[in-house]
């Protein structure tokens, strides 16, 4: 059951304390050890809480080495276009 005492152990041990303590302190006992154990799993979660942050926090990025411009925007302009006259691909032999 608990740790491998059995429900004989622990009502041996149940009596031998109620022997050593007597009925009225009991409840005293049950209290007080209920806050230790309160206590050492608040500590627990503490220590678990602080092995999961971080030792030392990241150093900040460095600043970059050359200023970024602005690029111009693009204004949009008219194509270039040319007159072309057509030319024969052959031409016919006068005469």
């Amino acid at each position: 059951m608990f740790g491998g005492l059995g429900m004989g152990e622990m009502i041996l041990i149940f009596l031998v304390v109620l022997l050593l303590f007597g009925a009225k302190r009991l409840p005293e006992i049950g209290s007080s050890l209920g806050k230790g154990i309160r206590e050492f799993k608040s500590s627990v979660r503490e220590v678990e809480n602080e092995l999961k942050q971080p030792k030392y926090a990241p150093p900040p990025p460095p600043p970059p080495q050359q200023e970024i411009r602005q690029i111009p925007q693009a204004t949009p302009t008219p194509a270039q276009t040319t007159n072309a006259t057509p030319t024969p691909e052959k031409q016919v032999a006068q005469g």
